[in-house]
Formats: C-alpha cells, structure tokens, sequence
C-alpha cells in the first residue's frame, strides 16, 4: 500500500520524465525488496517445464491443465464419460466406449496418462484424442485413471489410486454397477497400459497384481508400457555415468516422492529387481516401446533386457520408433509414425 502511494507522490513533487524513471526503478527496487520476504515469490523447486513450487507451498503448473469434457467423439464413434471413483481423494477415471459392438464382449484396457508424476490427467486434450482413438481402432472398453499427482501428493499416492482403480473395474463389472463394464467388458482378456509415468504405474500394479493377487481371480493378460519412465544408477547409457544428470534425475525423483525413495529405488528403477521378483509380473505378454531420442531409452531397453533373461514365463516384445522423441505419438496422433505405434499397439491387445 505504502508504495502504491509513493510512488505518485514522487513522480509529482519532482515533474521530470528523467526523474520519474528513476522513481520508477525506485518503486521496482521496493516492490522486489517486499517481494523478497513473500513466500509465494520465492521458489522452492524448478520443476520445469512441468511446475514450479513456492515456499508457500503454492505450486503453479505450466502446462497439462486444460481440460475437456467427456463426450460422444464425432471423429471416432466413441462416447465417453466420467466417473467419481473415491470423492474423498478425488480419484475419478473417464470410461471410452466404442460405436462398433458386436455381441461378443470386448477387452477392458485400463490406462494410465503420463506427466512426471506432476501435470497432466485423464482429463486434458492431448489424453481424451489418444484414448478416443485407442478405443475405436482397438475395440476396447477404455478405462483412464485421473490419480492424484506430485508434489501435493507424491508417491505412493499415484500407485495407491491407479491400484483403487482397478480394484474398483474389477468389482464394478463383476457387481454390475457400472454398466459399461458389466455389459461390454470381458475381463480374461484384461490389459493394463501407460505412457511415461503412467507406464511406470502399469509396470508397478502388474507386480502388486502378481505379489497380492486380484479380485475374484482375475488375470491380467497382457501390460503395455509406452516409452516408460525408467531410471536410476544402473549402469545403462552415457547419462548413468553422468554425475550432473544423475544428481538432476535424483533432485526430480526426491521432488515426486518427497524424499520416500531412493532413486535406485525399484519403483524408479526396477533393472535393482532381482530376478526372482520379476516372476511376480502379472501378465502374459508385455509390450515395450521405445522411442531413438527419448533420454530414458537406455532403461527401457534394458527393462526389456532384464525381463526375457529374468526367466519370467511371459513373452516380452520391444517396438522401437526411429527419430522421435520421448512420448511423440501425443502430440503427432496422426503421423505415419504414431499410427504405426498405434497399430502394434492394437494388435498387440487384439491377438489371440
């Protein structure tokens, strides 16, 4: 209030545009100066270009907040919907259903959207396209899980609600009360799928699947993880012998989970399983895709790697994209590239 006052006061008494300058970068000082103090100014941890968090705790988003709402989709045929799964955590999911049905139940595919763990839901443009999409070229009955995200809640939470979640699309189709499920769904052939951090979720619920077991016995068939978010201290690739990139990827891990877990956690980095563990992994086959200029590529090849020499039942398969980047397919749905991945994708869901 005080500089707000001054500041015209100034600019009057001396009556000079030379003057007024300085008055002005004066009142800028003070503002910085009352700003230096405030905790909402002050940042805390640079997460970008995701978020920044202030010492307040405030936590602005720069990207992945737009949302859009469930709809019957023009482009596909698919018609989608929202469901509240937990009000008390805010965990919904929005429901994909396509227009072709035949009466022949179709798979569930449950998905998890990628963001770091920080921005990004089930909600925003970029996830409703790619699921309407996926719906409708795959024949599926789509489940994409909206999670609680980091820092406000950092993991486990994002686990915790993607496992709730498919508890909750178990026990609504076999219960009947959600009727998509119930009346489309076929759960023997239920797939689990992710890109980025949501394919680190998919891979983590496939091991709780195997060390817990599902309700009324279910299976999971098959688990696709679309360029996942992998790393640690592995030695894979020229950044696990770089100091600065593994300090930055520890400072960001720390950031996801406040401090929980190491970054050689298995969490973060599951090639530290031993390979008993890796038989807990609760599906048939999975799927692994990777893209040349994705930084996370070492790791996810060496996932791949790692689950076929672990001596895990399954059959494993590693689809690569040449010259694109790290989740590239969101953002060009309709290249000849993404609609390739899209196609492996589908029929990596669709095989018998």
């Amino acid at each position: 209030m005080a500089a707000r006052i001054l500041l015209p006061l100034m600019l009057f008494l001396l009556g000079s545009h030379c003057w007024a300058g300085a008055a002005t970068a004066a009142g800028r000082q003070l503002l910085q100066a009352r700003r230096a103090g405030d905790p909402n100014s002050q940042v805390k941890f640079d997460f970008s270009p995701f978020l920044i968090e202030y010492k307040s705790g405030r936590v602005k988003r720069l990207m992945g907040t737009d949302v859009v709402a469930a709809s019957s989709d023009a482009l596909t045929g698919v018609t989608s919907r929202d469901v509240s799964l937990d009000p008390s955590t805010g965990v919904a999911a929005r429901l994909y259903l396509p227009s072709f049905r035949t009466t022949a139940k179709l798979p569930v595919l449950v998905y998890f959207h990628g963001g770091a763990f920080v921005v990004e839901s089930a909600f925003t443009p970029i996830y409703h396209a790619y699921l309407n999409t996926l719906a409708a070229r795959a024949g599926v009955v789509a489940v994409s899980v909206n999670y609680r995200l980091a820092p406000e809640h950092p993991l486990p939470a994002a686990y915790d609600d993607s496992w709730a979640a498919l508890k909750w699309v178990l026990s609504s189709a076999a219960a009947g009360s959600d009727p998509w499920l119930s009346q489309y769904g076929d759960l023997s052939r239920l797939f689990l799928a992710g890109d980025s951090a949501g394919g680190n979720i998919a891979h983590n619920l496939a091991l709780r699947a195997g060390e817990e077991g599902l309700d009324g016995g279910a299976r999971i068939k098959g688990v696709a993880l679309l360029d996942p978010y992998f790393q640690g201290r592995s030695p894979v690739g020229a950044d696990a012998t770089d100091p600065a990139y593994l300090q930055s990827a520890a400072r960001t891990w720390s950031f996801i989970c406040a401090g929980k877990y190491p970054i050689n956690h298995p969490y973060a980095d599951p090639l530290v399983l031993p390979p008993a563990s890796w038989q807990h992994l609760a599906a048939s086959r999975v799927l692994v895709t990777v893209s040349e200029h994705d930084r996370l590529s070492p790791w996810q090849r060496a996932y791949y790697a790692a689950l076929r020499a672990s001596g895990w039942p399954g059959e494993a398969e590693l689809y690569e994209t040449p010259g694109e980047g790290h989740v590239y397919f969101l953002t060009k749905l309709g290249s000849p590239q993404a609609l390739a991945e899209m196609a492996k994708l589908v029929a990596f869901i669709n095989r018998d």
